[in-house]
C-alpha cells in the first residue's frame, strides 16, 4: 500500500506561510535579505579562515565546517521557499521533497555533533591549555569532524527512508517544507513506532551532544574559577562566549521542537521554530562568530587592507 501511494503522488503541495499576497511579498523581501546575509556571512568565515594563516586552528577549522553546514541547510529550504513566495501554486515534485528532507535532516544532525566537537575542542583549550596542540592534531580534527558529518548523514538516511516507507493519506503539507514532523501528518496509519524512532533519535542527536557541551562547560568554568588574574578569567571566558551563545540558541530550538509532548504542539508553532532554526540561526552565526571575536575581526581588517592596497 506504501508504495503505490508513492508512485501515485507524484507532488505535494506546501501551504507556506501565509495565503495573503502582499504578506507574502513582504516576507519575500525580509526573507532573501535574510537568505542573502546568511550565504555571504557563513562563506566570508570560511573565506577568512582559508586565507589567514593566524586562523589555522581547530576552533576555526570547526567554525569553518560548521559555516559550510549552515550554507548547506539553508540552501536545502529557503530558496524553494522564496520561489513559492511569488508562486500561485507552491508545489514540489515527491523526489525533491525526499531530497529536501533528507538534506535539511543530515546538516541539522550534523551541526549538533560539530557543536559537541567544538565544545570539547574548548575545553581541552581551557582546561589543557599546554598539550592543546597536541591533543587537538589535524588528524583528530578532520576525523572529529568527518564523523559528525557521517553520523549526521546516517541519521538522516534512516529517518527519510522510514518516513516514506509509509502510506501518505494526502498530498497537502501544513508547512513551508518538508520536513520531518510536516510530513509524518500526512500519514494514515498509526505512527507510534516513527514517534519512537524520533524520540531515539532526538536523544541520541541532540542530548547526548547536549550532555558533552554541559560537561565540557562545566569543566570549563571550574578551570576558569581556578584562574587567579581576573584578566586570565575574562581570556578564557572569551574563548568560549561565542560558542557557548550558538550553542544555547541551537539546543533550545531543537529541544522546543523534537523534544517536547506532541500534545502540546501545533503545526503554526512548528513553523515558527523551524523558520528560526533554517533562516535565523544560520545568519546570527557568522555574526555572533564575527562580532564578538577579536582575531576573526582583525583577519577582516587584514583581508580589506589587502584589498585597498591592491586598488
Amino acid at each position: 500500500m506504501g508504495r503505490e501511494n508513492q508512485t501515485w503522488m507524484s507532488e505535494f503541495i506546501l501551504l507556506g506561510l501565509s495565503r495573503c499576497w502582499n504578506t507574502q511579498v513582504s516576507l519575500f523581501v525580509l526573507f532573501l535579505v535574510m537568505y542573502l546575509v546568511t550565504v555571504l556571512g557563513n562563506f566570508l568565515i570560511i573565506l577568512l579562515i582559508r586565507l589567514d594563516s593566524r586562523l589555522h586552528t581547530p576552533m576555526y577549522f570547526f567554525l569553518s565546517v560548521l559555516s559550510f553546514v549552515d550554507i548547506c541547510y539553508t540552501n536545502s529550504t529557503v530558496p524553494q521557499m522564496l520561489v513559492h513566495f511569488l508562486s500561485a501554486r507552491k508545489s514540489i515534485p515527491f523526489h525533491s521533497c525526499v531530497l529536501q528532507l533528507f538534506i535539511s535532516l543530515a546538516m541539522g544532525s550534523s551541526e549538533f555533533f560539530l557543536l559537541g566537537a567544538m565544545a570539547y575542542d574548548r575545553y581541552v583549550a581551557v582546561c589543557h591549555p599546554l598539550h592543546y596542540t597536541a591533543i587537538m592534531h589535524g588528524g583528530l580534527c578532520l576525523a572529529l569532524a568527518t564523523g559528525c558529518l557521517g553520523a549526521g548523514f546516517m541519521n538522516s538516511l534512516m529517518q527519510t527512508v522510514i518516513i516514506f516507507q509509509l502510506p501518505l493519506c494526502h498530498n497537502v503539507i501544513n508547512h513551508f517544507a518538508c520536513l520531518m514532523l510536516a510530513v509524518l501528518r500526512l500519514t494514515c496509519v498509526d505512527i507510534s513506532f516513527n514517534k519512537v524512532m524520533v524520540a531515539i533519535s532526538g536523544f541520541l542527536v541532540i542530548m547526548l551532544p547536549c550532555f558533552l557541551v554541559l560537561f565540557s562547560y562545566a569543566r570549563i568554568v571550574a578551570a576558569i574559577l581556578h584562574i587567579r588574574s581576573a584578566q586570565g578569567r575574562c581570556k578564557a571566558f572569551e574563548t568560549c562566549a561565542s560558542h557557548l551563545t550558538v550553542v544555547s540558541m541551537c539546543f533550545g530550538t531543537a529541544i522546543f521542537t523534537y523534544l517536547r509532548p506532541s500534545a502540546g504542539s501545533s503545526a503554526e508553532q512548528e513553523k515558527m521554530v523551524a523558520l528560526f532554526y533554517a533562516v535565523v540561526t544560520p545568519m546570527l552565526n557568522p555574526l555572533i562568530y564575527s562580532l564578538r571575536n577579536k582575531e576573526v575581526m582583525s583577519a577582516l581588517r587584514r583581508l580589506l587592507g589587502k584589498l585597498s592596497e591592491k586598488k
